[in-house]
C-alpha cells in the first residue's frame, strides 16, 4: 500500500513538473536591413551572375524608390 501511495505522488509529481517552465507565449525576431545594404546585397547577387542585368536593375530601382 505504500509503494502505490509512492507510486501515485511521483507521478504526480513528474506531471506537474512536466508542465513547469512552458508558456504559450511566442516571440518573434525581427530584423530590419537598411536600403543600403539591400543594395550591396543586390549588387553581390548580379556580379555572381545570380540574376540578369535587366533584373538587377528593376530591384534597384525598387530598393530606391523605397
Amino acid at each position: 500500500m505504500n509503494i502505490t501511495k509512492l507510486v501515485v505522488v511521483m507521478v504526480c509529481a513528474s506531471l506537474a513538473l512536466t508542465s513547469c517552465g512552458r508558456s504559450s507565449k511566442s516571440s518573434a525576431n525581427v530584423t530590419t536591413v537598411s536600403t543600403g545594404q539591400q543594395l550591396t546585397d543586390l549588387k553581390t547577387a548580379y556580379d555572381a551572375g545570380a540574376m540578369t542585368e535587366k533584373e538587377y536593375e528593376a530591384k534597384r530601382q525598387e530598393l530606391l524608390k523605397g
